[in-house]
């Protein structure tokens, strides 16, 4: 390892090179360790929800984004409820509303398929 290349005569360290390694691969697993991932959590819905499902669901979704996680809101449709996407689609935009004040949009509702989604994150 050069410790001078500047110097004359270059200035050098012998060393272990295992060691240096180990000490490299230390140093790197301690920064991983203390990164913070966020996680997605899942509330899965249907088109037609009760009042009190719906209230539920929210307070479960605002304590994971107090908690530094995402939330994906899934609405699945079955059968002809698929004939009626704007209802699902009101129901997405009810959640997000009542989350605006903790929460970003960070996906609007999207349909793939029989499932219409959104992301929210936490407000920054």
């Amino acid at each position: 390892m050069l410790v001078a290349p500047n110097a004359k005569p270059v200035v050098c360290k012998i060393m272990n090179y295992g060691k240096y390694k180990f000490e490299q691969s230390k140093k790197e697993k301690e920064s991983k360790k203390n990164q913070k991932t966020a996680e997605i959590k899942e509330i899965r819905v249907t088109p037609n929800i009760g009042e009190h499902d719906f209230s539920f669901k929210s307070k479960n979704a605002r304590s994971f984004l107090e908690n530094g996680n995402k939330v994906k809101f899934t609405l699945r449709f079955r059968g002809r409820e698929l004939n009626n996407v704007k209802a699902g689609e009101a129901i997405l935009n009810k959640f997000i509303e009542n989350l605006e004040d903790i929460a970003t949009v960070e996906k609007k509702p999207f349909l793939e398929g029989k499932t219409m989604f959104i992301i929210l994150s936490k407000k920054i």
